[in-house]
């Protein structure tokens, strides 16, 4: 779905009393496995590009999740924070033992900056290879692995029947001078997509030994990473088995595995239980451990919410201590980059219902997605699983957050851009200030910064530069909000 042109306003915000915050449920507590949360109120995991080329804890990346440790939310989830020691830009990792001392300093900058009031998790996530969408001729000469059916569709192009083919050479020379449509069909599915998107790995390329060895090796290095976690002193872990990545993948009904973890929705669900199961072992079973998944993958012959009911009772009856539910965000329907650019997988219709904006549709982004933790929480208390849900997907007042707690849409209540926004919007409403919050419009120009991998800032605050400790590389935009003087 492409978002429409016309902007649905932000809906009008009644903030509580400080009296009536007090007796809400929003600001009641809720128990994540052996830890309790103060509050019912979480800050998702996003990747604010604050790390180094060597994924390591900054000064920046202390500044950022201080931050937002100055509003007191009940739970916050640092960035999706790689398993593997291997380059990955600016993204934290956790592959390995030297990682341990500067995640550690996040976790005691986050403990002082909220008075020990918040719970600190980290996500923790595995992904495949990508490449930059290459040049056609690049493509053709370099990377394309000529098969005779490919010299077979030469052969029968109009005007290339009598075209001699004696060599590979030939046939890319051949290849190089079809039509474009005509040569994508030629190339077929799998290729046609590797030129006009870049080469990406997927899950079920069996082909590849790493790729065939994923649920040998998975297991272990989420066991370790949520090892070192738990030496830092996180609080718990969160499993990330949502969107375009590895563990979603599994989980996806476009996983055609042959092995026994693809196919039916109890072999997709094969390896992310085996993985809980290696991080329940190493942890124990006092340490928080969930998972973050999706309601609904949002593409063609995907993965939809009947999957992720029965997900959810896998992971519930496991011994999940939390489920956090998203939507959407694949790679599959994402918009075709820019040549020299990788695909991003919040550009087609999953990435706008995964992060909806205010010109999605009529309905807006305004707790949109709750219905899928709803409908989640619902079976796991049928089933008698009292394992708590977290629901998002634009929830920015009082008043939404509230009413998805009584209906039982979620046991938590995420918000990621409104939290970015505002960091201090959730101690403005409890401290009856609610009035004061700069509430987020709901653009997405902090997602178009992620696109581009450059520190994520939010328009309300790069307007107010003034005073600012810190700015952008361009020095266009503040890097930390604005604080509250009444905190």
């Amino acid at each position: 779905m492409t978002p429409k042109s016309t902007a649905v306003p932000l809906p009008e915000a009644r903030w509580p009393s400080a009296e009536e915050a007090l007796s809400s449920r929003l600001f009641s507590p809720c128990r994540l496995g052996s830890a309790e949360a103060r509050t019912r109120t979480w800050i998702p995991a996003m990747v604010p590009w604050r790390s180094n080329e060597d994924g390591e804890v900054t000064p920046e990346v202390l500044d950022w999740y201080g931050r937002f440790a100055d509003g007191r939310p009940g739970v916050l989830v640092v960035e999706a924070t790689g398993i593997r020691d291997v380059p990955s830009g600016p993204l934290l990792r956790i592959g390995d033992d030297r990682f341990v001392p500067g995640l550690r300093r996040l976790v005691e900058t986050v403990h002082e900056r909220s008075g020990g009031q918040t719970r600190l998790l980290i996500q923790v996530i595995d992904f495949l290879g990508i490449k930059r969408r290459p040049e056609k001729a690049k493509f053709l000469e370099r990377f394309l692995q000529v098969t005779p059916e490919h010299a077979a569709g030469v052969l029968t192009t109009p005007g290339f029947e009598q075209r001699a083919l004696e060599s590979e050479a030939d046939v890319r020379a051949a290849l190089g001078e079809l039509p474009h449509e005509r040569l994508l069909e030629v190339l077929g599915d799998r290729a046609a997509d590797d030129l006009e998107r870049g080469y990406r790995e997927r899950v079920d390329d069996e082909h590849l030994p790493h790729i065939a060895e994923l649920p040998q090796v998975l297991p272990g290095l989420f066991a370790d990473a949520s090892a070192r976690a738990a030496e830092a002193g996180f609080c718990g872990v969160e499993l990330h088995f949502a969107h375009a990545y590895t563990m979603a993948s599994f989980l996806s009904a476009a996983n055609r595995r042959t092995d026994g973890y693809g196919g039916s929705v109890q072999n997709r669900a094969r390896l992310p239980l085996e993985v809980f199961a290696a991080v329940r072992e190493r942890v124990g079973a006092d340490y928080p451990v969930g998972c973050r998944f999706l309601g609904d993958e949002v593409i063609e012959q995907g993965s939809g919410l009947d999957d992720a009911v029965h997900f959810g009772l896998a992971f519930a009856a496991a011994g999940m201590d939390f489920l956090s539910v998203s939507k959407g965000g694949k790679f599959e329907d994402a918009k075709r980059p820019r040549v020299g650019h990788a695909a991003y997988p919040y550009t087609g219709t999953s990435g706008h219902e995964c992060m909806p904006t205010v010109r999605i549709d009529a309905a807006g982004p305004f707790g949109r997605n709750l219905h899928l933790s709803a409908a989640i929480r619902q079976a796991l208390r049928a089933a008698g699983h009292t394992t708590p849900v977290v629901g998002a997907g634009g929830i920015a007042t009082f008043e939404l957050a509230e009413q998805a707690l009584e209906r039982g849409d979620c046991d938590f209540v995420g918000s990621a851009r409104q939290s970015l926004a505002d960091p201090d919007w959730w101690l403005k409403m409890e401290r009856g200030a609610g009035d004061q919050v700069r509430r987020c419009i709901y653009t997405n120009y902090c997602e178009a910064l992620d696109q581009r991998h450059v520190e994520v800032t939010c328009q309300l605050w790069d307007r107010d530069k003034e005073g600012a400790a810190s700015l952008s590389k361009d020095g266009k935009r503040r890097l930390i909000a604005p604080p509250w003087d009444d905190a």
